[in-house]
């Protein structure tokens, strides 16, 4: 399986939106190490990225915010956030 820049942004992402647990992130991460064939121009940032992507969840290693927007730029990736006002949304489901 080739591994691409791509991929590990879409992996990232959804475990920014929630989509994915921090377990789920770490499990992908491990076994894309184990098995992945990273793409070859992106070789470095690829397995860097992925190799620290499956120690997220030791305690030591951890994963900030600011560590997510610095793999993402590794890969070419901008992070941005977006605040909405939910208040809005509870009065409808109120």
């Amino acid at each position: 399986m080739k591994i691409t820049r791509k991929d590990v942004a879409r992996k990232l992402a959804d475990y920014l939106h929630h989509k994915i647990t921090l377990d789920d992130l770490v499990d992908w991460a491990e076994e894309m190490m184990m098995e992945a064939d990273f793409e070859s121009h992106d070789f470095e940032a690829l397995r860097d990225v992925v190799s620290r992507l499956g120690l997220a969840d030791v305690k030591a290693f951890g994963m900030t915010w600011e560590d997510c927007e610095y793999f993402l730029s590794r890969l070419g990736y901008k992070a941005r956030i977006e605040v909405t006002d939910g208040s809005a949304i509870a009065a409808v489901e109120g």
